[in-house]
């Protein structure tokens, strides 16, 4: 083998390692594009997730406090009902009272 085909066969070693590294570098690139992509649907997607589980979150608060307000509520209806139940049999000897205190004047 001569020098002329021992240059020869640098030089194409040379443009093969070129070539492979062209190559990597392609493969890299995509790689890290690829990557960068899942890395944004997974923020993404967890962000979603988030949101759907605060609302979920608030909705069963809301539906907590709409329960203890209703019962605290049908609570405060039976004790008005008593009051005015109770307002309605003390009226007549109220009146009775007033009426008695003005003809005794």
């Amino acid at each position: 083998m001569g020098m002329v085909d021992v240059l020869r066969s640098i030089k194409n070693a040379e443009k093969d390692a070129e070539s492979r590294l062209a190559a990597a570098q392609e493969e890299a690139a995509k790689i890290m594009s690829d990557a960068r992509k899942k890395s944004s649907e997974m923020v993404q997607s967890a962000a979603e997730d988030s949101v759907s589980m605060t609302q979920k979150i608030l909705d069963e608060a809301r539906d907590g406090a709409q329960s203890e307000a209703d019962s605290v509520k049908a609570e405060g209806s039976k004790e008005v009902a008593s009051i005015e139940k109770s307002s309605a049999s003390n009226q007549d000897k109220a009146v009775q009272m007033v009426v008695d205190g003005l003809t005794s004047e």
